[in-house]
């Protein structure tokens, strides 16, 4: 009887205890940007993706963009409460890198389809596309074919970009003069001053400027025609064919040393990179997957540029801030 009595009390415990541990789960706390969070961006369908299967929550803490949430980070340093960070790319990881507040992930990613081999020990890709300038074909039928071109035309054609020091985008921009034009870069930035409208702090705002017809292109990438496509059954958008070439945008996340969460932070970022995950990134985030999904990536998507400019990341840390003051003074 005692120890029926035992059992008892124990099994009335476990059935008063266990709703109490089934709702204190662990809490994941990825930093990302706004869009990547949004409902209508990747963050939330990821989110339920990963709870399935981690026993976990997912928590979005968001900033404007990708700059911003690095930043945010820095100044938390160690006592931030991020486990992850999503949405740096291949112009910031060395930025990120140096401040010491990243660990390496210690995921081997499987076979990646991407503009060249990955083997940073530190991040994990989970998307990539190429900077291009957007046009609309119905008022632009003959873009321009390259930058020079472009400082050809008349200073009525009017150009949005985005602010090196607060964007990604903006900072890629600077990224393809230099890959393109190296020691010319200063001139091509000072014949592009008459045909800038207005640089803006965020991709979103130069956007919406383009769109709303006060610009004739836009610095984006070179699938947000996909986006008009497939999302608005409209084909009337275009990217502008430069012969220069392009320069890749790598999308990564990252393990912060200070995470509380590391054995589900690991496993999320190795989620990033599943089939399952990837096939949310392109009509979400609107950017290449770097798994190779074959018949699940949209046509609209087209195939990515075959000519790919390239600046090695030692490159980057040595003289990104150098060629943004550089183009930031041409364009006073």
């Amino acid at each position: 009887m005692l120890s029926f009595m035992r059992f008892a009390l124990a099994a009335t415990v476990c059935a008063i205890a266990f709703p109490a541990l089934a709702e204190d789960k662990p809490v994941l706390d990825v930093y990302t940007y706004d869009s990547f969070a949004a409902e209508w961006g990747p963050g939330p369908a990821l989110k339920v993706g990963f709870e399935k299967t981690c026993g976990c929550t997912v928590k979005f803490t968001t900033a404007e963009d990708a700059i911003s949430t690095l930043r945010k980070i820095q100044l938390e340093g160690k006592t931030t409460s991020a486990d992850v960070l999503v949405g740096l790319d291949t112009a910031t990881m060395g930025e990120a890198r140096a401040t010491g507040l990243f660990a390496p992930t210690g995921i081997v990613p499987p076979g990646l389809s991407l503009p060249k081999a990955w083997t940073d020990p530190d991040f994990v890709p989970f998307d990539y596309g190429y900077f291009a300038y957007v046009y609309n074909k119905e008022k632009t039928p003959n873009p321009p074919t390259s930058f020079e071109e472009l400082i050809a035309l008349p200073p009525s054609f009017k150009i949005v970009i985005e602010d090196p020091r607060s964007s990604t985008p903006g900072l890629g921009n600077v990224m393809w003069v230099q890959a393109a034009y190296g020691d010319r870069a200063p001139d091509i930035w000072k014949g592009l001053k008459p045909h800038i409208l207005t640089m803006s702090k965020g991709w979103s705002e130069a956007y919406n400027l383009f769109l709303d017809g006060q610009a004739d292109m836009v610095l984006s990438y070179t699938t947000s025609p996909a986006y008009h496509a497939i999302a608005e059954n409209d084909t009337k958008y275009g990217f502008a064919p430069f012969s220069e070439g392009y320069v890749a945008q790598v999308e990564v996340a990252g393990l912060l040393k200070s995470a509380d969460q590391v054995e589900l932070s690991k496993a999320f970022l190795a989620y990033l990179m599943t089939p399952e995950a990837q096939k949310i990134i392109p009509t979400t985030n609107w950017m290449y997957p770097v798994v190779d999904l074959g018949a699940d990536l949209p046509a609209a998507f087209g195939t990515p540029p075959d000519k790919v400019l390239d600046i090695d990341e030692a490159s980057i840390i040595a003289n990104s801030r150098a060629w943004v003051d550089a183009a930031l003074t041409a364009l006073q």
